[in-house]
């Protein structure tokens, strides 16, 4: 599957996106890095933004840059919809990753100005730095203008921390945190609960009746 230019692609509302963050934040599982929590970016904005606090506006449509800038620039976006693709393609039942704005989350979660997101902005960043220098040592062009196969075999080459070379250790330790953003971001979509068959909190048009037994126990039957 080639994956769209993520310009191209629907972009959920900043309000959606902020929702997905805080939803996140309180899921997602911290995922050691090589790369360190204060490397530098040369190429990225630095956190800038103010936190929302401890009573968020969930009802409020925020603008962009209204609480925080957002930082994945245009070629960015586009390599983390790649990516995210490459691990969540389309199927017969959902989907692709990017489709649903899973791009959109990552560069919200990634400009957040707290500790862990700012710790896996680094992360995210030099990684995806590593991404394109590593797919043009290997084939000469950046992760999005190689073909699927060489994409399947790059990532394959980090997927696994401990089987990945010297070379490719921070690269892996980016696509554990990568891959955990991606996956919890589909996942909490109604796309990706749909496609694991999770019910949640759906209206019954009647409740289940308990057994006779215990209604028996309780004195009413």
């Amino acid at each position: 599957m080639t994956s769209p230019n993520s310009e191209a692609l629907p972009r959920i509302s900043r309000r959606e996106a902020l929702q997905w963050v805080m939803t996140a934040s309180a899921a997602m599982a911290l995922a050691p890095t090589s790369f360190g929590a204060d490397a530098a970016n040369p190429g990225a904005a630095p956190v800038t933004g103010k936190p929302y606090g401890t009573d968020p506006l969930l009802n409020h449509t925020y603008k962009p840059g209204e609480l925080w800038p957002l930082t994945l620039s245009a070629p960015q976006r586009q390599t983390v919809s790649a990516l995210a693709d490459v691990i969540l393609p389309a199927d017969d039942k959902s989907p692709a990753a990017s489709a649903v704005g899973v791009t959109d989350f990552i560069d919200e979660w990634i400009s957040a100005p707290y500790p862990v997101q700012t710790k896996d902005r680094a992360t995210v960043l030099n990684g995806l730095d590593w991404l394109d220098a590593e797919s043009k040592r290997l084939h000469g062009g950046t992760f999005t203008s190689i073909n699927e196969a060489q994409k399947t075999a790059l990532i394959q080459s980090i997927a696994h921390a401990d089987q990945a070379s010297a070379d490719g250790t921070g690269g892996a330790a980016f696509f554990k945190t990568f891959r955990g953003l991606v996956m919890t971001g589909f996942f909490t979509t109604p796309a990706g609960m749909k496609d694991i068959g999770f019910v949640g909190n759906t209206p019954l048009t009647r409740f289940a009746e308990p057994p006779k037994e215990a209604l028996q126990k309780l004195g009413l039957a």
